[in-house]
């Protein structure tokens, strides 16, 4: 009879979706009193591969059908031609996929990943799970059976399993760190100001504190949206970027909501600790030690976003009240999740206003379990809208403040736009930002020939901004640009310079504002309205098209208006014109970055 197995849990995730799903996995693991081990794959020696026996891969697709950062390594490594057919032949596996099947590569990695591992020998123990955003019950109508599906395949391949009593739901895990409180250590002015002495690029694990240079406000004071154009000095970083890149940083939690939760929590805000891992897991690394509540609470917890349902699992096992206890048990069940939609996810309940809302669980929380309770705050990215052959040693970016209302009594905020609105050099002194640079979904032509269509409304202009600066300091003046907004008194981002770029003859504008008159204009009818212009350009010169922007309506509108486009100038028929399209796509002289 083969003896207990230890299971390790390793993932990609690009949001903290399938981080939190992974830890779900080895939280039910250790309720079966497993051995586990849970790890982002790019942190796992994945030569080691070869001598483990159960293993289970859970990961998102991030962009256009791209591995997740965390797992960038991993995947270059195991798609290596060089490793030999039968490596894996040990290895029992399990991989879960979770996507949005609104997007064309509706979990591509999940779905290539499985594919490799069987090439490479491994046993999969069960079909790929193919998690979906946009079903009904969200992706846990698909995770739950699989898990369902995948515990009873290792209870019959390891049958002293059964013998084994596993923990009670309602009994509470041990935390994955304890903090030990240190009387004689007081909180230090943050010292994040210095500059990196050693010379390396910035990166996530060793951001570069760029200094706010200006935050403005760029549309109207009247107009219903507030967006910001931010500039960074980022001399004597090192930082290279060009046009279709992106910067990333980590956001701050609000100073009021940080003094709510330390309230809520009783907890001084000013308490210094170190933290120790009850078992494997690395210390955070964005985490200094010694460290104030405050720090941890405003730079790392994610107090404000809208928890997950392992949130009210854990939360459920702290729970002395009865009314508390059941509502956070039903809020935990598969069948309470319609409950749970209503109650957090379509009023976009904060985590924070849920601990509010269970007053009695909240006072029974050990400070030892917040890693445990709230995940990390993820970096946020942005285009980077300028060039640094037009802006040397600068970098800048183009923000809308995210702010809506819901049922809920207090406007709903984005997280980082709304630190990036409160960050004021004029009137805090000198700002500081982490941040680094990455490369961007989105690359423009090295040749001097082709032509570029660009067509970004609202801020999808930002990556735009950056080609056509980079372009023209290059001699390239080949670039049509597309750009909508309500009104060209309002929003109409960057007027004054691309009414100077038209006058040098370096750019062709079309603009459409959506409410400056009784019909609303939109970009993908300027594109109908320059089909013989288009169509030159891109079957006569192999001009290259860009949309960047809301992923709502518009990119589909847009790539119609294409496709009628060919019809009507090039003659073509509909699956002729569409084939076309694909590939210009396949062949990089159609790129699209969207976000929702």
């Amino acid at each position: 009879m083969m003896s207990q197995p230890s299971l390790l849990v390793l993932y990609g995730s690009q949001t903290g979706t399938a981080q939190d799903t992974a830890q779900r996995i080895g939280r039910q693991a250790q309720r079966r009193r497993l051995q586990v081990n849970v790890l982002p794959l790019d942190h796992y020696n994945v030569a080691s591969l070869i001598s483990e026996s159960l293993v289970v891969f859970v990961s998102s697709t991030a962009g256009q059908g791209d591995p997740p950062d965390n797992m960038k390594n991993f995947w270059k490594f195991v798609f290596r031609k060089s490793l030999p057919v039968g490596s894996l032949r040990n290895l029992d596996c399990a991989v879960l996929g979770l996507g949005d099947s609104s997007y064309p590569k509706f979990n591509f990695v999940a779905k290539k990943l499985q594919k490799r591992l069987l090439q490479l020998g491994a046993n999969a123990l069960l079909p790929v799970g193919l998690a979906d955003d946009q079903h009904d019950l969200g992706a846990d109508a698909v995770i739950d059976p699989w898990l369902d599906a995948f515990w009873e395949k290792v209870f019959s391949l390891y049958p002293s399993m059964a013998a084994v009593i596993p923990l009670r739901e309602d009994e509470p895990l041990p935390p994955t760190y304890t903090f030990h409180f240190l009387d004689d250590v007081s909180e230090k002015t943050e010292d994040r100001l210095r500059i990196p002495t050693e010379q390396s690029v910035p990166s996530q694990s060793r951001p570069f504190p760029a200094r706010l240079v200006s935050n403005c406000r760029v549309t109207d004071s009247s107009h219903f949206q507030d967006v910001r154009h931010i500039e960074f000095d980022i001399s004597g970083s090192d930082i290279q970027f060009s046009a279709g890149d992106v910067v990333m940083m980590y956001p701050c939690n609000a100073l009021e909501d940080v003094q709510q939760f330390c309230e809520l929590l009783r907890l001084d805000p000013g308490a210094m600790f170190s933290l120790r891992a009850t078992g494997s897991t690395a210390v955070p690394p964005r985490l200094p030690q010694p460290c104030s509540l405050r720090h941890l609470v405003e730079k790392h917890l994610d107090v404000a976003a809208v928890p997950r349902r392992s949130f009210f699992e854990l939360l459920s096992t702290f729970a002395t009240n009865e009314v508390e206890k059941e509502k956070l048990l039903e809020f935990s069940s598969a069948a309470g999740q319609d409950e749970l939609h209503s109650y957090c996810n379509r009023p976009r309940r904060s985590a924070l206003e849920v601990l509010a809302d269970f007053p009695h669980t909240t006072a029974e929380l050990k400070v030892d379990f917040l890693l445990d309770l709230f995940p990390e705050i993820q970096p946020r990215s942005f285009s980077i809208a300028s060039s640094l052959l037009a802006h040397p040693q600068r970098l800048q970016i183009l923000v809308a403040v995210v702010r809506y209302k819901t049922k809920m009594y207090k406007p709903r905020r984005g997280l980082c736009s709304s630190w990036f609105a409160s960050l004021d050099p004029q009137a805090q002194g000198e700002v500081y930002v982490p941040l680094w640079v990455k490369k961007g979904s989105l690359k423009f032509p090295k040749e001097k020939d082709p032509p570029v269509i660009m067509v970004g409304p609202g801020t999808g202009l930002a990556p735009f901004r950056s080609a056509v600066q980079e372009r023209i300091a290059e001699g390239k003046h080949d670039n049509v640009l597309f750009f909508g907004c309500r009104s060209e008194s309002k929003d109409f981002f960057y007027r004054s310079e691309w009414e100077e770029k038209m006058e040098a003859g370096h750019l062709t504008l079309f603009t459409a504002f959506s409410r400056d008159q009784e019909e609303k204009v939109y970009v993908q009818q300027r594109v109908r309205e320059n089909a013989e212009l288009l169509w030159d350009l891109i079957a006569n010169r192999s001009a290259c098209f860009y949309i960047a922007g809301n992923a709502k309506d518009m990119p589909t509108s847009v790539c119609d208006a294409l496709k009628e486009v060919f019809q009507q100038e090039g003659g073509l028929s509909s699956e002729e014109a569409e084939q076309m399209l694909l590939t210009m796509e396949r062949t990089g002289r159609f790129q699209s970055e969207t976000w929702s």
